[in-house]
């Protein structure tokens, strides 16, 4: 099953056809899967996990009636990190220690880079309440309540405001039932993906004696630039906003990776200065700031869970196996300039007033895919050279 939905040349929204579930299968990709190497086999090779949270972009059909009429196919795909599963795909197929899953559910349904409130509901009726109060098209703070964004980050109207409580009522109801057939999918199949490859990574060293490592990769792209109502993307985004050339990379520490006061980080500081130069090399820039750290994000739920779990294996019975001492463990948020990604020509026609999206540049996705793949590789051998 596809779970990445095509360009739409008319400018009216993808949707998923009503009914449609998803299963870890159809979501999980890795080198050799369409030749026969089992999933069991890339978890035992595996060293890196990677997800792509905001990679769905299709909106389920069941959902189509809470849209707002202002709701096109570029503002649907701006919506989501449109770039990413293509790369991600690309990359796996190159990779055989990556093993990658895709949620293949829009953002607007619910953000799985965001902390799951406890009520949804009444978090969706305070963004409503803000949305109302400053007005449509205008700018508002939705945050600590945009697990469900009612407009997106260029405060276009999203989702429909309802007239009642009735109306929101069934309106989560909705967005809660169709999630369980793929962003819950994804979700779960992301946390065990992640829980097997640092069993077997254990296994590993318990076996070698050698040390071993897995990582947790988010992976993400932002625009520098927002839609104005003509559906050109081409509003300059604030400085303090702006994304480096190539890539940020994140552990929510600060722009050297370095705890901020008490904030946790998720990734060994001098671990992700090293990643940060293996990308330099592996992309080839010129300018070293093209690749930043924290800037301007420090990084989300997904790498805060994955940082969090792997503070509590740290201090667990994990440590004390045999083996499972040498296995460094980190998280990283990798969000990409989109511009980047989708290479010069896109982004020139994206620039224009327009309601469609253009098409991907196929060659251009698996040089980036090589890019991903040769700046791990590199931090791979940086792992393996390090004393103990």
């Amino acid at each position: 099953m596809s779970t990445h939905s095509p360009s739409n040349a008319d400018g009216a929204p993808v949707v998923i056809p009503a009914g449609t579930s998803y299963s870890s299968s159809d979501i999980t990709f890795y080198q050799g899967k369409e030749s026969g190497r089992t999933l069991q086999e890339a978890i035992a090779e595996a060293d890196l996990v990677v997800s792509t949270p905001h990679a769905g972009d299709a909106v389920p059909e069941e959902l189509v009636e809470f849209l707002a009429p202002e709701f096109t196919h570029r503002l649907q795909f701006d919506y989501s990190d449109r770039t990413t599963a293509p790369v991600c795909r690309a990359w796996a197929e190159q990779d055989p220690r990556i093993v990658y899953v895709e949620n293949p559910h829009p953002r607007l349904l619910r953000d799985p880079n965001r902390a799951r409130p406890e009520d949804l509901g009444a978090q969706l009726r305070e963004a409503f309440v803000r949305v109302r109060e400053a007005g449509t098209w205008n700018k508002v703070d939705l945050g600590g309540v945009d697990t469900i964004r009612p407009v997106t980050f260029s405060f276009y109207p999203l989702l429909k405001v309802p007239g009642s409580d009735a109306e929101l009522d069934r309106m989560v109801a909705a967005f809660e039932e169709v999630a369980e057939r793929g962003l819950g999918v994804y979700e779960s199949t992301r946390d065990s993906l992640r829980d097997a490859v640092v069993e077997a990574a254990s296994a590993r060293a318990a076996a070698s004696g050698t040390p071993g490592h897995v990582f947790t990769l988010s992976f993400h792209d932002t625009m520098n630039h927002t839609t104005t109502r003509d559906g050109a993307v081409n509003v300059e985004r604030a400085e303090a906003d702006r994304l480096p050339d190539v890539v940020s990379l994140s552990n929510r520490g600060d722009q050297e990776g370095e705890p901020r006061g008490s904030e946790v980080i998720t990734m060994d500081p001098e671990m992700l200065r090293i990643l940060a130069e293996c990308h330099r090399l592996g992309f080839n820039v010129g300018d070293p700031a093209a690749v930043a750290l924290n800037k301007p994000y420090l990084g989300s739920q997904e790498i805060i869970a994955s940082g969090a779990l792997f503070r509590e294996l740290t201090d667990s019975t994990f440590r004390k196996r045999a083996g499972a001492s040498h296995v460094a463990l980190g998280a990283v948020q990798a969000e990409f300039l989109r511009e980047y990604l989708l290479g010069p020509d896109a982004t020139a026609a994206l620039q224009q007033p327009g309601t469609g999206w253009p098409e991907e540049d196929t060659a251009w996705t698996a040089q980036l895919a090589h890019s991903c793949k040769i700046s791990w590789d590199e931090f791979r051998s940086y792992l393996a050279a390090r004393p103990e």
